[in-house]
């Protein structure tokens, strides 16, 4: 990963974990259920584009980089973890 990726992910990832300490509590202090799921809702969505930063910067320079290299086993298998990824990812 690079690492302005990285760096960008791990801040990201920081203000989720914010967020599940937060719905915690929320839970803990028995807060109207509705506000709750809204609030999974947006940590759902926080990860997804964390998700979405990981697998720009994975097809910028892993799967490029195997297109690049003329080597057509590793294209291959860079693009069957690709649309493994993609598949698993979209249920």
């Amino acid at each position: 990963m690079q690492d302005d990726t990285k760096q960008a992910v791990l801040k990201r990832l920081g203000r989720i974990e914010g967020q599940i300490r937060g719905l915690s509590k929320m839970v803990a202090e028995d807060r109207y259920c509705i506000d709750i799921v809204t609030q999974v809702s947006a940590v759902r969505a926080a990860l997804r584009r964390a998700e979405d930063e990981i697998l720009k910067d994975h097809v910028a320079h892993c799967v490029t980089g195997a297109i690049r290299s003329g080597d057509e086993d590793d294209q291959q298998q860079k693009i069957a973890e690709l649309m493994d990824v993609i598949a698993r990812t979209s249920r």
